[in-house]
C-alpha cells in the first residue's frame, strides 16, 4: 500500500443523549477496529467523544461512559456526528457548537441516518444536498426546508459533509469513506471481513416499505456472481436476463426491487470497482485497464473513475498504488 496510508487517520465518533446504538456500532466496527494484523498498519485512530460524563443511549437501553470530552474533537480529521431516534428532540447546544467549530477548521463531518438532522440543526447543511431515511423525509423537509434532500440515494458525498439514509446505508457510507481514504482494495477487504455485501454506489435508491411479490425465480445472486467473472467481456443487460431466465423488463424490475438499482448501473459500478483494483495492483496502461475491466476505452475509463472517485485514473493510482508511490 502507499506510504501515506501507513499513518492512521483520526476519527471521532460523537454521541449525544439518545444516540442510536446501531449506527454507533457501525462506525465503531469500520473505523475503530484494529487492522494491523490484516493490513500491516492501522487505518484509523478512533475515539468516542461525548459532551457528558455519561450518555444514555436510545430508549435507555444502556449508558455509555468513559468517552473523551468535547475538546478531543479538535484533533479529529473526521467526525461521525450524533444520530437519534427522535429527530425533533433538540441536540445538546455544546455538541452543535463543537460541530460548527470543527466544520470551520475543515474537519470532515459524517451523518449516519438521522445524523443529517444534527448537521442541519447545526446550520451546516444550508443549501447543500443530504440523504435521510425515506420514512423521515417529510419531517426533515418541514424542519429544514433549506436543505436539498435527495430521497432516492443511499448516501450523499458532498466533500466535507457526508450523509447516509437508513441504518444499513451507514455501512455503505462508512465503506465509501474507507475507499476514499485507503483505496478500493482495502475497502473491499474490510467489507469481506464484515461479511457485508460488496460496495453499493450512493446513487442506488433506498429500499422502500413494500413486500416483495412471491417469485418463481431463483435469487439474483447466482446471476450476479456469474457476471462478476465476465466483467471484461461485453456482458450486457440482455446477457444477464438470459442467464436469469427472465425478460429484460422483468430483470429491471427485479434489480429495482432486490438491489435498488438498474442492471446497467450495477454492471458499471462492478466494472469501475474492478478497474480500481487493477490500477492499485498493476502497472497496466489506461487502455489495458479499460479493456480488462470491460469499460472499453481509456476515455470511458477516465470519465467513470472521475465520477466515482473524484480522481483521474492516474491520480488514483498515484494515491493508492505501491507502483505510484515509488
Amino acid at each position: 500500500m502507499p506510504k501515506e496510508s501507513s499513518q492512521p487517520r483520526s476519527v471521532a465518533i460523537l454521541v449525544d443523549q439518545g444516540s442510536s446504538p446501531f449506527e454507533f456500532a457501525c462506525a465503531c466496527e469500520v473505523f475503530g477496529t484494529r487492522r494491523r494484523e490484516q493490513f500491516g498498519f492501522e487505518l484509523y485512530e478512533t475515539q468516542v467523544v461525548s459532551a457528558q460524563p455519561s450518555t444514555l443511549m436510545r430508549d435507555g437501553l444502556f449508558t455509555l461512559t468513559g468517552a473523551a470530552d468535547l475538546p478531543a474533537l479538535e484533533a479529529a480529521d473526521t467526525i461521525v456526528v450524533p444520530n437519534r431516534p427522535y429527530p425533533d428532540t433538540p441536540s445538546h447546544t455544546e455538541v452543535l457548537a463543537a460541530l460548527r467549530r470543527a466544520h470551520r477548521r475543515g474537519a470532515r463531518l459524517v451523518g449516519l441516518c438521522t445524523g443529517a438532522f444534527t448537521l442541519a440543526e447545526a446550520g451546516l447543511l444550508h443549501g447543500r444536498p443530504a440523504a435521510v431515511h425515506w420514512q423521515l423525509a417529510e419531517q426533515f423537509r418541514q424542519l429544514h426546508p433549506d436543505v436539498e434532500l435527495r430521497l432516492n440515494e443511499l448516501y450523499v458525498d458532498d466533500g466535507d459533509i457526508l450523509t447516509s439514509a437508513g441504518s444499513a446505508a451507514a455501512l455503505d457510507l462508512s465503506l465509501h469513506i474507507v475507499r476514499i481514504d485507503h483505496g478500493a482494495e482495502i475497502a473491499n477487504s474490510v467489507s469481506r471481513r464484515l461479511v457485508f455485501a460488496g460496495f453499493r454506489d450512493g446513487g442506488q435508491q433506498q429500499f422502500i416499505d413494500k413486500a416483495l411479490p412471491e417469485s418463481r425465480y431463483v435469487p439474483l445472486s447466482s446471476t450476479l456472481e456469474w457476471a462478476r467473472h465476465r466483467l471484461e467481456l461485453t456482458t450486457g443487460v440482455a446477457d444477464l436476463a438470459r442467464h436469469a431466465n427472465v425478460s429484460p423488463a422483468t430483470l429491471h424490475r427485479r434489480f429495482r426491487d432486490e438491489l435498488g438499482t438498474t442492471p446497467l448501473a450495477w454492471l458499471t459500478t462492478e466494472r469501475v470497482q474492478l478497474a480500481l483494483r487493477i490500477l492499485e495492483r498493476t502497472p497496466a496502461t489506461m487502455d489495458e485497464v479499460a479493456h480488462r475491466s470491460g469499460l472499453g476505452t481509456a476515455v470511458n475509463l477516465r470519465t467513470l473513475i472521475k465520477r466515482h472517485t473524484g480522481l483521474s485514473p492516474s491520480a488514483y493510482r498515484m494515491r493508492f498504488s505501491e507502483l505510484g508511490s515509488q
